[in-house]
């Protein structure tokens, strides 16, 4: 019943919001469509709240610097992104273009200063898009959230971390900031059941940019698995319990892994 509730509200605001940002979509500037999308996602995080029972506890504040980085998240469930865009001013994200079919959607993300990836375009054509967003976010002081996985994972497993994340900072020459999360144990991916609880998300120490790529990437991917699974267990009260590392699912489909069969994969 919460579920069925929070997905009617959810959709009802979704809708409101995106009508409300329509006038603004024409004039210069981005700052009106920035708040309205900040308190957007504010309002669902109080639906989370109080239709759902699911609290929200952000950690880490003082790991957050000034000026242009990139947050590189755990992407446990559909909810993590609503949990971090409000905690984090001009706050942009790396999308595929599959979104601007949607009505308005592609004007919202532009102005939101959203780096749209080209996914019909080929190799060349994504590597482009993506530099040419990067360029744009540095010059404009932008931070930048992006997903190393690359798709949702299931509590308890992870995917392998994408090195895409390694060449935004070098394109950048801005830190990382880590973030865990246990949203994953009150919210599992698209699943429309939530259960009650404290969702933590956590920005962990900055990774600098400089550092070489293959240690970079094991760096952030043992800062990020191990405090989430640290989370994890604290939202369970159970031992912490390492997260299994799976392969990515084929596309348009998302993984549920069973003990008994690490490779099950449903639709999305």
């Amino acid at each position: 019943m919460r579920g069925t509730l929070f997905t009617l509200v959810y959709y009802i605001l979704s809708v409101l919001y995106v009508l409300a940002s329509v006038p603004f979509l024409i004039l210069p500037g981005h700052t009106p469509v920035r708040w309205i999308i900040r308190s957007y996602t504010r309002a669902i995080n109080l639906s989370l709240r109080y239709i759902c029972g699911i609290r929200k506890e952000v950690r880490g504040r003082s790991n957050v610097p000034d000026g242009a980085f990139i947050v590189a998240g755990k992407h446990q469930s559909w909810g993590d992104g609503y949990l971090v865009y409000p905690e984090i001013d001009k706050l942009a994200f790396v999308t595929g273009d599959h979104l601007e079919k949607f009505p308005l959607v592609g004007g919202i993300l532009r102005k939101l200063g959203a780096i749209v990836i080209d996914t019909c375009g080929g190799g060349e054509r994504k590597a482009a898009s993506l530099r040419e967003g990067m360029e744009s976010a540095k010059k404009e002081g932008q931070r930048i959230l992006i997903y190393p996985e690359g798709h949702l994972a299931p509590v308890d497993y992870h995917f392998r971390y994408k090195p895409g994340v390694w060449h935004m900072a070098q394109a950048m020459q801005a830190p990382v900031i880590p973030v865990a999360t246990n949203i994953g144990v009150y919210w599992q991916q698209q699943e429309k059941e939530k259960r009650p609880g404290t969702a933590i998300i956590e920005f962990l120490d900055p990774i600098p940019w400089n550092l070489p790529k293959d240690e970079f990437m094991e760096r952030l991917t043992e800062v990020v698995e191990q405090r989430t699974a640290e989370l994890v267990a604290e939202g369970r009260g159970t031992p912490v319990k390492r997260a299994i590392l799976i392969p990515d699912p084929p596309k348009g489909m998302e993984a549920s892994p069973t003990m008994s069969d690490l490779t099950a994969f449903k639709k999305a």
